[in-house]
């Protein structure tokens, strides 16, 4: 069973009693009173509530289950201002949980932004996270590189990640060398939903390292798996990654035989371009594919609450980056691929009923490496000394009110560069033009402040570079 958490301390099975997270030591609370990135969300719930811990509990060690979809964009949900997507499971989860405002991606594509959540680092740390994202099979996470798995499986816990990998191909990279006793899902970065043809026309569903076959639609073959994967008799606490591809291209809903048929029919006579499907989509077909996410969730939750797992689970959702041509973003500028907030910026919400209280919205910036480091503590688990983390843990704050210390929150991608600070953020886009914005008052980055504000500006760019500095170049 798992170890029930004292008020010293987590204490990981394997690592003993870590230096972490006191799960049940009080302290004075904080609050994160809304800005008006938190007003953007118009049709989140009146009885909302600004966050504040509820520090005294005790609880185990929490199973973790961290949810992400596939290019989803800021306001795609209900809860975030959708105004014509509906999603009550989602919106659900929320009102059980906690809401984040200002919560961000570790990059602006698939791959840099998993490497970041997989090993707590900024990608630019390892060579695999150069590609944005992977294409090939020249690059990937290294398995000699811990991980957010490994270190948790070394404190205790069964590890298992299901669905998109996109951190590099076999024979070389795959989950289950960095981490993950299980692996069931697809290496590449997108698939068609039914042939599960990826980009280069090959098969690309696997169990473990083994090709493994069925056409029905690939998110109901997940739905299905996470749901079996949490109602299991699980003797240790149990991290699962459950990556849907939804709603990430091509635009084909379950039930889309035909439209599945054509784009099978292009793959195989040689059309690299088909899975992005530019000539198809709409957005009632988006919809249709984000509501379908929606219920999806909805069963793996109802799946962990039939197991009685409910109160003493962690349940994160998020996406990888921002949306793709079809998202919801208002009102911010920019997709994905794009450090705008549109690209960066995602819907994050957190569930923990042991240890959260219920209809709570924070408005603190966090970001990918925030999760990895909070985890861990979490888990009972340390980083690798060798291998510093970049995030920072929210686990003092989220259970015992602490003060996060203000800090950068640093972004590069080919051609563009970011880093926020408390509500400024200093942006250079492909024009190469520094800008700096106050994104509490204009998080849609419209009024630039650069030339009124340059001790800022000189500051923040300054930061930047020496951040930079310390990662790989993209010649490496």
């Amino acid at each position: 069973m798992s170890t029930p958490l004292s008020r010293r301390a987590l204490g990981g099975a394997a690592v003993g009693a870590a230096a972490g997270v006191a799960l049940g030591a009080a302290a004075p609370t904080a609050s994160a009173a809304p800005s008006a990135s938190a007003s953007a969300s118009a049709s989140a719930s009146a009885e909302e509530r600004p966050f504040r811990a509820a520090p005294g509990r005790h609880s185990q060690r929490p199973n973790i289950l961290f949810i992400l979809g596939d290019d989803l964009g800021w306001a795609d949900l209900s809860s975030y201002g959708s105004p014509h997507i509906r999603t009550p499971h989602l919106d659900r989860l929320a009102r059980q949980g906690l809401r984040f405002t200002n919560a961000y991606s570790g990059s602006a594509t698939c791959s840099p932004t998993r490497f970041s959540l997989y090993t707590g680092r900024y990608p630019g740390r390892t060579k695999g996270g150069l590609a944005e994202p992977i294409a090939d099979k020249s690059v990937g996470l290294e398995p000699t590189h811990p991980t957010l798995a490994s270190r948790l499986r070394d404190a205790g816990y069964t590890t298992a990640l299901i669905g998109k990998w996109h951190c590099g191909y076999l024979p070389d990279y795959s989950p289950t060398r960095s981490g993950w006793d299980e692996f069931f899902g697809n290496f590449g970065g997108a698939l068609e939903y039914y042939s599960k043809l990826g980009l280069g026309g090959e098969y690309d569903l696997y169990e473990g390292d083994a090709e493994y076959k069925d056409l029905r639609y690939y998110t109901r073959i997940l739905t299905e798996r996470a749901s079996e994967y949490v109602g299991r008799d699980h003797d240790r606490p149990f991290l699962l990654n459950l990556n849907f591809t939804t709603p990430h291209w091509p635009w084909i809903a379950d039930g889309d035989e035909e439209a599945s048929a054509e784009i099978v029919r292009r793959i195989k006579a040689g059309d690299r371009s088909a899975l992005w499907h530019q000539d198809g989509g709409s957005t009632e077909k988006y919809k249709e594919m984000v509501e379908d996410l929606d219920r999806s969730v909805g069963t793996v939750l109802a799946a962990l609450r039939r197991a009685g797992r409910e109160r003493d689970t962690l349940v994160f959702f998020g996406s990888d980056n921002g949306g793709e041509r079809f998202s919801y973003n208002w009102p911010l500028a920019g997709n994905k691929g794009s450090l705008q907030e549109g690209g960066i910026r995602v819907p994050s919400i957190l569930r923990w009923p042991a240890r959260i209280d219920g209809g709570q919205v924070s408005d603190l910036p966090v970001f990918s490496p925030d999760w990895t480091a909070t985890l861990l503590e979490l888990g009972g688990a340390r980083p690798h000394p060798a291998y510093p983390l970049d995030g920072t843990s929210l686990a003092g704050h989220l259970l015992r009110g602490e003060d996060v210390p203000e800090r950068d929150l640093f972004w590069r991608v080919r051609g563009e560069r970011a880093l926020r600070r408390g509500d400024w953020k200093y942006y250079r886009g492909k024009s190469g033009r520094d800008q700096l914005f106050n994104l509490a008052d204009d998080a849609r980055e419209q009024a630039d402040r650069a030339p009124y504000e340059k001790a800022r500006l000189t500051e923040l760019k300054a930061s930047w570079e020496r951040t930079d500095a310390g990662l790989l170049s993209y010649g490496s």
